[in-house]
């Protein structure tokens, strides 16, 4: 797979998408358009961003079959640190702390996910003290 810096930054209906062929793996229009149907988004509409994500490189299309198969062409990692570099940009004026203080206030994080975050905190401290020697 390709890293997102080496093709365009997805809409937000093609990062749909995205999640949906990261999850399943390769998969047709049908398949993706099913997986999406709590987002009312028509059969054609998907087809028709699937066409567009193959020609922009964000995804891939096998033709051999009679029903084309799409995978996606990046990373997952990579286009969540694209659009959290972005997002970090756009709103927050550079500032990750900040970002990272309004999600946490939001309450959505669940008790595992501040155990992993508070891990996380504790590698980078450990790792920062450990350069200083």
């Amino acid at each position: 797979m390709a890293a997102a810096s080496e093709s365009p930054r997805p809409t937000d209906a093609e990062t749909a998408i995205l999640g949906v062929l990261w999850t399943r793996g390769p998969s047709t229009v049908r398949q993706v358009h099913e997986a999406l149907a709590t987002r009312k988004t028509g059969y054609t509409t998907v087809l028709k961003l699937m066409q567009i994500m193959a020609g922009k490189g964000l995804a891939t299309r096998d033709e051999s079959k009679r029903t084309h198969v799409y995978t996606a062409a990046v990373d997952r990692e990579h286009v969540q640190a694209r659009l959290a570099d972005d997002l970090v940009q756009r709103a927050f004026s550079g500032s990750t702390s900040q970002l990272v203080l309004r999600a946490l206030q939001s309450g959505a994080a669940s008790d595992a996910e501040l155990d992993e975050i508070r891990t996380m905190l504790d590698d980078l401290q450990a790792r920062d003290d450990g350069g200083e020697s």
